[in-house]
């Protein structure tokens, strides 16, 4: 009978071992995919980032192709009313935060009230 009990409890531990081992699965898994849902955040708006610095850089060729330097500096020197606004408004565009809450952050989620209230003021 003693070798039964003996068994017995061996199974039990090796229960006990296991239940541990999936509960670190289970948490390494979560870890994962938060992982996976930040880097393919970080994707997104890497690639939004490059699109929007090769769409700058392009339009300040142009600008630097139309103008002559004293009318550059003279553009540089006063900007004009609403010029953040639009700014702001190609931001979020974009697809990036306005808001006070997210600013800069990608938008992952459709349009945010916040920013949608701010660009209505």
């Amino acid at each position: 009978m003693e070798r039964n009990e003996e068994l017995y409890r061996q199974v039990h531990e090796l229960e006990d071992r296991m239940n541990e081992a999936l509960g670190e699965i289970g948490q390494v898994k979560k870890n994962v995919i938060l992982l996976l849902e930040e880097n393919k955040r970080l994707a997104i708006e890497n690639q939004q980032l490059r699109k929007l610095l090769k769409h700058d850089a392009h339009q300040a060729d142009k600008v630097g192709e139309a103008q002559h330097p004293k009318e550059e500096e003279a553009q540089t020197a006063v900007p004009t009313p609403g010029e953040g606004y639009d700014n702001l408004a190609r931001l979020y565009h974009e697809g990036f935060h306005i808001c006070n809450v997210y600013y800069g952050h990608l938008r992952t989620e459709g349009d945010c009230l916040f920013c949608l209230s701010f660009l209505n003021k």
